[in-house]
Parts: structure tokens; sequence; C-alpha cells
């Protein structure tokens, strides 16, 4: 099958690499000629663990290929993706479409014959609309349809989720173009994948809510990581026994600084817009995104509160600055909250991360990259684990407090056990585990027993 994709960014790239590596013949177009030409010669733009071999794989075989042309692009495609950027707009948070509707405008001059238009950019509800609009307009001999069939992929594990999806989500109400997506994904057929049509308001709609509820459910377990602080309790053992409740689930129920990346920020003040745009009041989601922008400053005054209350003068270093591990995207990470709280009260601030480092460098000013964890953590007062990579899970703490000059530990993700590292003499401060003292709680109980 012969199939277009609009977009050499993340979403195009992935999606068109595993449809190549399906067996179909994809031609993924970009107007940059630096990246298509990157991409000829085999260097990736972005961090996916297996994308470059996939890339490689399916570029050699001739089953994906780049160019610059959208003519050459479309040229007998059954099926056109669209898979261009969608980025909070400047001043009211809704998605930028004008990437989307000059990819309608494109597609309209280029078709010859019948295709499927398929909305792989997360985009508002009503998008497949005005983008039909559009190229009704422009081409109102073409016979053609537009079908919204929303990506659902995490970073890092982008390639599993792909060829493995939960569920495959397709909105249109026309015959041919649900025969046409049938064909696009029927090699999935043998992992017997959910795949779901509806109308494609309800299938533009899915994609955020998605997220929406996914965010939610971080920012409802960070809050839970306060009280926990407040009360003495360990919310690992909290999300641990409301997790098991299977209509709760354990997935995205790990206390942290906060949610960051390409999506859930973008998509739940996208979401709001919407809403606001439709008369309706999303109160859940307007929470969510406020407390959870709060949090990535308040991190930051636990770590200086680990600190003795001051860090003017102080070094301090962050293992981990990418959003989340297995990936080098930095946008909305919650380390740039933290870094620029922590200069900003006078701190000096080192870092190192495994993949993020060249990305950290165009938002990050007057840090010093290291090599390494152990050379980031030469002669600070504290050690602040931002991102969970696996290097970092069993780093020897023996040789990490030996470098430092005080030995002060602030764990943003708990990867490490109180126990373990105050053993190894670590001042240790991790999220939502509140230890009071125990005569505190007896007193709650009865003041008598202040005396016991």
């Amino acid at each position: 099958m012969k199939i277009a994709m609009i977009g050499a960014g993340y979403v195009g790239l992935v999606t068109g690499a595993c449809l190549a590596d399906f067996g179909h013949n994809v031609r993924v177009v970009d107007k940059d000629p630096r990246k298509v030409e990157a991409l000829r010669a085999g260097r990736i733009p972005i961090y996916e663990p297996g994308l470059a071999e996939l890339v490689a794989k399916n570029a050699a075989e001739e089953r994906l290929s780049f160019d610059t042309s959208l003519a050459w692009a479309v040229a007998g495609a059954q099926a056109v993706f669209i898979a261009v950027g969608t980025p909070s707009r400047r001043g009211d948070g809704h998605a930028d479409l004008s990437y989307v509707f000059q990819a309608a405008q494109d597609v309209a001059k280029e078709l010859t014959s019948y295709a499927v238009i398929v909305l792989k950019s997360t985009v508002p509800v009503g998008t497949g609309d005005e983008v039909e609009r559009i190229i009704r307009a422009a081409r109102p001999d073409l016979h053609f349809s537009v079908v919204s069939n929303p990506e659902f992929l995490r970073e890092g594990a982008a390639i599993d989720d792909f060829k493995r999806p939960d569920r495959i989500v397709v909105g249109t109400d026309d015959d041919q173009a649900r025969e046409v997506m049938a064909e696009v994904y029927r090699p999935l057929s043998l992992n017997q994948p959910p795949l779901m049509y509806t109308d494609r308001r309800s299938s533009e709609l899915t994609k955020y809510a998605a997220n929406a509820f996914l965010a939610t459910k971080i920012t409802f377990i960070n809050e839970i990581a306060d009280l926990c602080e407040a009360a003495g309790a360990d919310v690992q053992d909290v999300a641990r026994g409301i997790g098991l409740d299977r209509r709760i689930g354990p997935k995205f129920l790990h206390a942290g600084p906060g949610f960051g990346g390409s999506c859930f920020p973008k998509d739940v003040n996208a979401l709001i817009k919407t809403a606001h745009d439709h008369g309706a009041t999303l109160a859940i989601a307007e929470a969510v995104s406020a407390v959870n922008d709060r949090r990535k400053r308040a991190v930051a005054r636990k770590v200086i509160r680990a600190c003795g209350g001051d860090v003017r003068g102080k070094t301090i270093a962050l293992l981990g600055l990418t959003f989340k591990p297995n990936t080098d995207d930095m946008r909305e990470a919650p380390s740039i909250a933290i870094v620029q709280a922590l200069q900003d009260a006078g701190a000096w601030v080192r870092a190192y991360d495994p993949a993020g480092m060249e990305q950290a460098q165009a938002v990050l000013r007057e840090v010093e990259y290291c090599s390494g964890a152990y050379a980031a953590a030469e002669g600070v007062d504290a050690v602040v684990i931002v991102t969970e990579w696996d290097m970092f899970r069993a780093l020897d703490l023996d040789r990490l407090r030996a470098a430092m000059r005080s030995p002060i530990m602030v764990d943003l993700r708990n990867v490490y056990p109180r126990g373990e590292a105050e053993a190894r003499g670590f001042l240790y401060v991790g999220i939502g585990r509140g230890m009071p003292p125990r005569k505190s709680i007896l007193a709650d109980l009865d003041p008598a027993l202040e005396q016991a």
C-alpha cells in the first residue's frame, strides 16, 4: 500500500517507519531540506530507542524514503497522513493549527485521485471539518475523505506502542475510508488490536481526554504525596494500595516533580481552551494545569530546604534533565523550572543527562554540563535526581558521597529507599515520604501521651 506522511517530526517519523516495517511503501515529506538530507544519510533528529535502526532497515529495503516534494509523496498514495506540529498558540494556549491547514491546502493542490486524508496530528475537536472544508473549497472536483486517527505514543516506548497498541481509534463515517484504514492497519491483525471506529469529532476529542485524564492521575498522586509528607505516610505504599484496585490501576501513580513533555501540558491547555470555545467548563483540567505549574517551582524550594534553607554560593548537581527517561525531549521538562529557581536563589547548577544535554543547552543557560553522574557530583553541596534514567537507579552511593562536598540527596523520583541512602551517610529527601517523630503523632491523639 502506498502511504504519504507529511511531517518528519516525532509522530511522522515513528509512524512512517513502523508502517514501512509492516510492508507498506511510505514516502515521508518535510519542508526542511536539512532534515530530509539528514534522514537520507541515516541521521535521526530525535532520540527514540530503536528508531534509528528501524529507519535504516526500511530505507535500505526501499520501503521508506524522504523528500521535500509533496507532489512526489502523494502521487498514487491511498492514504495521506498529516503529522505536522500543533504547538500551543501564544496568548491563549490553544493548539496552533496553521501547519495543519497549510498541509491541507498543499494536499488539495497535488492530489489527482481518491485518497484518505488522515489527521495524525493532535488537533482540537472540529479540525477535521475545517480540513475537509479547505480541501473541498480548493478542489470541488476531488473525491477524498478526511479521517481522524490520533496517536497514542509514549516517548521512549513509541515503537512498541505502535506495534502493540492498546487501541486504534479511527474517526469516520465513510465506508470507503474505513476500508482504506483497515488495510493500513491490517498487518496488526495477528495481535488483534482493538480497532475502534467512531465519528470524527469523538475521535479528535478522545486524544485530548486521554492525555488530560493521565495528567490528572499524575497531579492527584503528587498532591497525595504532599499530604503524605505532612501526615507521616509513604506515598509509594499509598499508590500501590490504590493502584491494586483494578478500577484505578497502577500506571501514572508515581509521585514526582510534575508532568512535562510535548503532550500533556499542551494538550491539557488546548482542551481547556476548546471547552471555553464551546461554552463548557473543565474545572478539573484547569486545576490540573495550575497545580502542575506550581509544583515545578515547589520542588525547587524542597531542594533549597534540604540544603538548610539557603543555597546562595552553593553548587547543586542535577541528574537527569529530560521530562522522562529514554528521550531527549526538554519541552516543559520540570528541570527547567528547577534550574531557574535554584539560579534565582543564588546556586550554581551542574547537570548530566544521558541524551538531553544538547537540547537542554538551548533552554538552560549558565549550567555546567558534565560527562557523567559522578563528574556532576564532584564537590557539590547536593545531588538532585530529576529524571529516573536506568543508569541512575544503581549508582555507587559510596563513590557518589565521596565525590560530594556535602552528602545531601534529593530524590524527586523516589529511586532509592531512604534506609539505603541514609546507611551510606546521606541526608535523604524523597517525595511523599514523611516521617514525623512518633511522640508528635501520639500527642495528636492524646496530649497526655507526650510524657510517655
